[in-house]
């Protein structure tokens, strides 16, 4: 289980966005996962973790502990003036790319924010990211398809990327 350690602290800062409280978090699951280890079949741990990291979660958040709140990141500041003359190339790599980016992923409503994050910035399945927040898979992928037009909607207005029908 320690090789999904690191897996759980970025889940748990998706879910937190406070490193104390996502730390506090890792930390209830792994003692959890100490718990009931009797119950666990041997097999692929990190959805059994994700399950046990949901429920120490949700603890957390209806009054068992001062731990996890979602959504008190500020994110980041505002969005730098762009320049477009640089060739498209340029564009997809460069700081203004990646600052549009991290804007437009702030500028996501949490339920949207959060499966970005577990499913395209760390790694998880849909699966796992809707067990580790409680929805189904079909809920998951409505919401990552939501974001990520959300997400290509703001930077086609910033000129980052083509916009309908200029592929």
């Amino acid at each position: 289980m320690l090789p999904e350690t690191e897996m759980l602290l970025r889940a748990a800062m998706t879910l937190t966005t406070r490193t104390g409280h996502a730390e506090e978090l890792v930390r209830d699951t792994l003692q959890n996962a100490y718990r009931a280890f009797d119950r666990f079949d041997g097999h692929e741990p990190r959805p059994w973790l994700l399950v046990l990291m949901h429920h120490a979660h949700a603890d957390n958040r209806h009054g068992r502990g001062q731990g996890p709140v979602i959504g008190t990141d500020p994110g980041p500041g505002p969005s730098p003036t762009l320049v477009s003359a640089r060739p498209a190339e340029s564009l997809a790599v460069g700081k203004t790319f990646h600052d549009e980016v991290d804007v437009a992923l702030a500028a996501l409503p949490d339920k949207y924010r959060q499966v970005v994050h577990l499913v395209d910035v760390d790694g998880l399945s849909y699966v796992e990211a809707g067990e580790l927040l409680g929805l189904s898979e079909a809920t998951v992928t409505t919401r990552l398809r939501r974001a990520r037009r959300r997400i290509r909607v703001r930077l086609a207005a910033a000129g980052l990327v083509p916009g309908r029908g200029e592929r």
